[in-house]
């Protein structure tokens, strides 16, 4: 019989970061001191915790409960805290979330490129941990508190052989960091931040990528290849034609047909230059993308305010070039995807889409093509609220059996549907 005052109460053991009972057994409590309905967690036997409702007093029962708990419940005051993060790893900047087992958003941080193709991979290490000390350090955690997990979803980490590296660097450089490391491109956190059955996201920000992901987990990409063999409609793309136009037609080798006045200026005056030769530096001496991405803002000032013939027809062929990117993957695209009320949902990431008022007619007039667009007869652009760092965070517990509870309503918008 147990002590006097004591009961026994059922629970459900769970495993630990699953949300799924496994076995129901009787525990015993000072029934006096419980009110009803109130949930209490305790651990079972080390490697399960526990949680036990109470509804009532007489669900409990007043015997022996020896041989259903077999002496291994200890009762504690709450289930130990379980943490989460999630970073979106970007060309220009990065941003990370810190989340608890519930979903809730307990800190975020801002940091810079993580492109490890940009900074090297011991510089892109340093800075994801930067960024979760900053994160536990503003949610007021101790700065040995190890994630259960971290996702990160990065520019320039689609191929395995470089997720791989970075994750056993990760744990070998950063040990304190995380207990689990997942790695995925930096669309997959897009999608994962905004749907849970898949669909396409559409980068085009310093960089461009699409990829594809379907309800079946099987991805699909075109583009993605960097700046050298990609990056088509992006912010360094747009950038390097312009440029490339006023060198041309200053060489007499291709005349442009309108005025380089504008883009010509706009150029001496972001890059800090006199000349036009000086522009090789930042090109090739000392490269860095981000920073030549960054006449693109200034490009669509001039097409917006001054009406300037070049840069209007750059953001125009950029729609276009960004719409075939779609038709590129839209083969394997699942009918699952097609067949929504809402059409194919795209999720659209990059200051690039800014802009979509000049790439709108470009876009749209692929897609009305009906002898290239076969398979898409509707179309949902969509924008994300949230940062894909929260996708990020998902995926990184999925990794390992968990899935975090994700508002999807919350976290993207829809800015134009179309039907073709």
């Amino acid at each position: 019989m147990p002590a006097p005052g004591i009961h026994c109460y059922p629970a459900l053991i769970y495993p630990v970061n699953s949300k799924e009972p496994i076995i129901n057994r009787m525990v015993p409590i000072e029934n006096s001191t419980v009110a009803n309905r109130i949930a209490l967690y305790g651990t079972f036997g080390g490697t399960h915790r526990v949680g036990l409702n109470v509804p009532s007093e007489s669900e409990s029962r007043d015997s022996d409960c020896s041989a259903c708990c077999f002496g291994l419940w200890t009762p504690v005051e709450m289930a130990t805290p379980e943490y989460y993060g999630g970073v979106e790893g970007g060309a220009t900047h990065s941003k990370m979330v810190l989340m608890n087992e519930n979903g809730n958003i307990l800190a975020w941080t801002d940091g810079p490129s993580t492109n490890q193709w940009l900074i090297g991979q011991e510089e892109c290490l340093k800075r994801v941990n930067n960024m979760v000390e900053d994160a536990k350090s503003k949610a007021g955690l101790d700065p040995s508190t190890k994630l259960v997990s971290l996702g990160l979803s990065m520019s320039g980490a689609d191929q395995k052989e470089a997720q791989d590296q970075l994750i056993s660097g990760m744990k070998s450089k950063y040990p304190q960091c995380s207990q689990n490391v997942f790695i995925a491109s930096d669309t997959a956190g897009a999608i994962a931040t905004a749907t849970e059955k898949g669909g396409i996201v559409l980068i085009a920000g310093t960089g461009s990528n699409c990829m594809l992901i379907n309800p079946d987990g099987k991805d699909f990409r075109c583009g993605g290849w960097g700046h050298l063999l990609g990056d088509e409609g992006s912010a360094y793309w747009i950038t390097q034609k312009a440029i490339k136009i006023v060198f041309d037609h200053e060489d007499n080798l291709k005349v442009s047909p309108h005025d380089i006045s504008f883009v010509r200026d706009a150029m001496m005056k972001y890059y800090q230059i006199s000349d036009r030769n000086e522009i090789l530096h930042y090109f090739y001496s000392k490269f860095d993308k981000s920073y030549i991405a960054g006449l693109c803002k200034e490009l669509a000032q001039g097409a917006k305010e001054k009406n300037d013939k070049i840069c209007l027809e750059l953001f125009r062929q950029a729609g276009e070039i960004l719409a075939e990117h779609i038709l590129g993957v839209s083969p394997r695209i699942a009918e699952e995807l097609l067949n929504t009320p809402s059409g194919l949902q795209v999720v659209t990431v990059g200051s690039v889409w800014k802009s979509w008022d000049l790439m709108k007619d470009g876009f749209v007039s692929v897609l009305k093509d009906r002898k290239r667009n076969t398979r898409i007869s509707k179309i949902s652009l969509l924008e994300l609220k949230e940062s894909a760092a929260i996708g990020a965070a998902s995926l990184g517990a999925k990794s390992i059996k968990f899935s975090l509870p994700i508002n999807y309503q919350n976290n993207a918008s829809l800015y134009f549907q179309a039907e073709f």
